[in-house]
């Protein structure tokens, strides 16, 4: 007997959704002091424009200069949860053609089921017989069926008549069709049908493949076998790394039936393999410990112990930059408020504007990256992004030192602008140069020194880009302008950290890409922080006659982060949250004396 394709079966859990709470953010209008600038061209095709008015360099003026950026009333940043898929939905709407092939896909796959409409009742073998015959793939049919039972949550005694009609038919069952019935089974919950199944694979094959493992594994460790999950468990790693959810799996069983130093083991196990802790691990860890100690009983470990583990875990959350879900946030509530002796507090809280816990009065930290974080930041994005080694794939060892030298010249900017991406932001694309100017505009009667980055094509008068618009936008702001063949992302990169820890800029790119780069999570995540407290998106298009404004910069961190009497743990409470997308709810936690 064959083993043909291998079927990887994973369960996936959401959390329910809940509407997030509203942040706004606003700033002041300020009346700016403006200044003229002169032109000084020369023949590298660069822009160089007299400084307009002294800089103090101050960390007071910058901070101050900064806050003016936020002249919004949009409560959303483009990094809070939910922001892309409300995107995504709007130029659904905007562009329905685009996803008609997906819906003409969809109904496709459909009408492909519908071939193999699933019977009501246990079929006799002839039954069985009469329909595989009156299908068109004969020679996989059992596989199509079962897959179709499994689809439609089918009754176990029907899949069982056609392993039946098979095995009198070819006197056999192959592997794959052992495996679409064992994933059938453990969706279903006939954990006693499992291990019937486990016998015979065991019995008839030499060896398990990833997929077969580890429905046995879940299954195996919610009965009282949990144990043999284990064993399969530590088959697994003689192979391979087993999965997050392997390990989740009997992690749970663990706790479940009291075995806090197994349950603890393989948690410790997991983390160093460098593997990510799926949220089931951690609500059953935080359920268990909570359970035991009514009960006075988790296995070797005292409950002292098992408090700094959980403690351990948020701080994990914490340095690794991960949200629990709602359910998991529940439990470490109920945890927390279930703790002997000491008296917390839990409630569900949002932030205010400025970084204040609306239950406690706590203040957040700051997004702002401390000096030490800054450099440290500075130095890894100047090596591994913008003198990494494919750097000149995006430009030219002449255009990028000649760029060098650019800023170098300039006072410190406050602001850098994507002038390409921030131009394309409408899509009339003959006011390009247009959309570009307002933007500048709208920034410089902030009163900020701006340095606009675009490619050479865009000097050109044409359509897109007026003459008189480019002249404009060259007399308020320094410019610079690449080979058109360039990537300007790292120019504005290198531009805005060379500037100093106040400097921001404007793009709708994500810089996805470009934080693949760093070397380790530690300075991915770096980056994601500054990024969060320094990137500017404008809100929605730009408009003839009316201000240009931007979706608001948060100015405070989004992590698990507690003091002697408090916790605070941002939490995902919706199921459309994008993996750069930071949670709006927390979870407050303090402790009363």
């Amino acid at each position: 007997m064959g083993s043909t394709l291998l079927l990887k079966f994973r369960i996936c859990f959401i959390s329910p959704q809940l509407t997030s709470t509203a942040r706004f953010l606003c700033t002041r209008d300020i009346k700016p002091n403006l200044e003229v600038r002169q032109i000084d061209r020369k023949n590298s095709g660069q822009t160089r424009i007299a400084n307009r008015t002294l800089r103090h360099g101050t960390e007071d003026v910058n901070t101050k200069k900064s806050s003016m950026l936020l002249q919004t009333s949009f409560p959303k940043s483009v990094f809070a949860a939910g922001t892309a898929k409300r995107t995504a939905e709007l130029m659904k709407r905007k562009a329905p053609a685009v996803f008609e092939e997906e819906e003409q896909h969809q109904e496709e796959q459909k009408r492909m089921t519908e071939k193999y409409q699933p019977p009501e009742r246990p079929l006799l073998p002839a039954e069985w017989k009469d329909l595989k015959e009156s299908q068109e793939n004969r020679e996989r049919f059992e596989i199509q069926m079962m897959n179709t039972l499994f689809t439609c949550g089918s009754e176990l005694n029907i899949a069982k008549s056609l392993l039946t009609f098979v095995a009198m038919e070819k006197g056999t069952l192959s592997y794959e069709l052992l495996l679409r019935y064992l994933t059938l089974c453990v969706k279903g919950g006939h954990d006693d049908e499992v291990f019937d199944i486990y016998k015979i694979m065991r019995g008839s094959f030499p060896s398990l493949d990833t997929g077969a493992s580890s429905l046995f594994i879940k299954s195996f460790g919610r009965t009282v076998r949990w144990r043999e999950a284990v064993e399969i468990l530590q088959e697994i790693k003689q192979v391979f790394t087993p999965s997050p959810r392997n390990y989740s799996d009997v992690i749970a069983a663990a706790v479940h039936h009291r075995d806090a130093t197994t349950a603890w083991g393989l948690y410790d196990e997991l983390i160093e393999k460098g593997l990510s802790p799926h949220q089931e691990t951690w609500d059953a860890l935080f359920t268990g410990v909570k359970e035991s100690e009514r009960e006075k009983e988790m296995g070797a470990m005292t409950e002292s112990e098992q408090h700094e583990r959980l403690l351990g875990v948020l701080v994990y959350m914490r340095n690794n930059q991960i949200y629990p879900q709602q359910n998991v946030a529940n439990t470490i509530k109920s945890w927390f408020e279930s703790l002997n002796g000491q008296k917390w507090t839990a409630a569900w809280s949002t932030a205010t504007p400025k970084g204040v816990c609306r239950c406690c009065g706590s203040e957040l930290e700051s997004i702002k990256l401390s000096a030490e974080e800054y450099q440290e930041l500075k130095d890894r994005v100047m090596t591994d992004v913008i003198q990494g080694r494919d750097v000149f794939n995006k430009t030219t060892p002449e255009e990028l030192e000649s760029f060098k030298a650019f800023v170098k010249r300039k006072p410190a900017f406050d602001v850098v602008i994507d002038g390409l991406n921030v131009a394309n932001i409408n899509k009339d694309k003959t006011k390009l140069s247009e959309t570009l100017l307002a933007v500048v505009l709208e920034l410089e009667r902030q009163a900020l020194n701006i340095l606009v980055l675009g490619r050479k094509h865009m000097l050109r008068p044409s359509k897109s880009w007026d003459r008189r618009n480019m002249i404009l936008i060259q007399q308020k702001a320094h410019c610079f302008f690449t080979e058109n063949i360039s990537e300007d992302d790292p120019f504005l990169l290198y531009a805005t950290l060379h500037s100093g820890n106040h400097c921001r800029f404007v793009s709708r790119d994500l810089m996805r890409d470009h934080k693949a780069c760093l070397p380790d999570g530690v300075t991915r995540r770096l980056f994601f922080k500054w990024q969060r407290g320094h990137q500017l998106v404008v809100a929605g298009y730009v408009a003839a006659g009316r201000r240009v404004k931007f979706l608001s910069i948060p100015c405070f961190d989004t992590i698990v982060q507690t003091t002697e009497n408090t916790w605070h743990v941002p939490y995902d409470d919706t199921g459309d949250r994008s993996t750069y997308e930071v949670p709006q709810r927390w979870l407050c936690l303090t402790k009363k004396h």
